[in-house]
C-alpha cells in the first residue's frame, strides 16, 4: 500500500506532462502486445505448414504442395504459393525467384507494421520528460525569485526534485519500449530468415527436378 501511495504521489507531483507520457506508455504497451501475439501466431503457423510442405517438395510432388498452399493463408504458403504457381508455367529459376521475391516484398511490411512506433514512442516519452522538467524548472525559478531569501534554498531544492519527476517517468517508459522494440525486431527478423530459407530450399528442389527432367 505504501508503494502504491508513493507511486501516486510521484505521478501527481510530476505535473501535467506525466499524463501524455502515460498515454504514450499505454499505446506502446497495446502495440507491443498485439505485435508479439501476431508474430508468435505467424511463426507457429509457418512452422506447422512448412512441416507439411517440406515432404511434398522433397519428393517433387508439386501438385500436392500447390494444393496445400492454396488452402492456407500463412505467410510461408503465400510466399511459396507464388513460386509454385510460376513453376507450373515456366522452368527458369530466375522467373520463379522473382515471383517469390515479389511475394516477400508484400509480406515484410506486414510483419514490420507498427513495430517502429515503439521506438518513436520511446523517443517521445524521453522528450516529453525533458520538456516537463525544463518547464518545471522555469516555474520553480520564477517562484523562488519571489520567495523569502531565507526559504529560497529549501524551496528551490524541493521544486527541482518535483520537476525531475517527469524526466524520470519519461525514462521509465522509454526503456521498456526500446527493449520491446528490439525484441519484436529480432522476432520479425527470425520470421523473415525462415521464409528466405524456405524459398531457397523450394528453389533448389524445383531447379534440381528441372535439370533431371531436362537430361532424362
Amino acid at each position: 500500500m505504501d508503494a502504491m501511495n508513493t507511486m501516486v504521489k510521484f505521478f501527481v507531483q510530476g505535473g501535467i506532462f506525466m499524463y501524455p507520457i502515460l498515454i504514450v506508455f499505454a499505446v506502446g504497451i497495446a502495440i507491443a502486445i498485439e505485435r508479439y501475439v501476431t508474430l508468435t501466431q505467424i511463426r507457429r503457423r509457418n512452422e506447422g505448414m512448412w512441416s507439411k510442405l517440406q515432404p511434398a517438395l522433397a519428393s517433387g510432388d508439386f501438385e500436392k504442395a500447390r494444393e496445400l498452399t492454396s488452402t492456407d493463408d500463412s505467410t510461408v504458403s503465400r510466399l511459396l504459393g507464388m513460386g509454385l504457381a510460376r513453376q507450373g508455367a515456366v522452368r527458369r529459376r530466375d522467373d520463379i525467384e522473382i515471383a517469390m521475391e515479389e511475394a516477400m516484398m508484400e509480406i515484410i511490411p506486414q510483419l514490420e507494421k507498427r513495430t517502429a512506433y515503439l521506438a518513436v514512442g520511446a523517443n517521445v516519452a524521453t522528450l516529453l520528460g525533458l520538456l516537463g522538467t525544463i518547464i518545471g524548472l522555469i516555474q520553480a525559478f520564477q517562484v523562488v525569485s519571489a520567495a523569502n531569501p531565507a526559504e529560497r534554498a529549501d524551496l528551490l531544492s524541493a521544486s527541482i526534485s518535483v520537476a525531475m519527476n517527469t524526466t524520470a517517468f519519461g525514462l521509465i517508459v522509454a526503456i521498456p519500449l526500446l527493449m520491446t522494440h528490439s525484441l519484436l525486431t529480432t522476432k520479425t527478423g527470425q520470421i523473415v530468415d525462415s521464409l528466405e530459407m524456405a524459398s531457397v530450399k523450394a528453389l533448389n528442389v524445383i531447379t534440381s527436378l528441372a535439370k533431371r527432367q531436362a537430361t532424362a
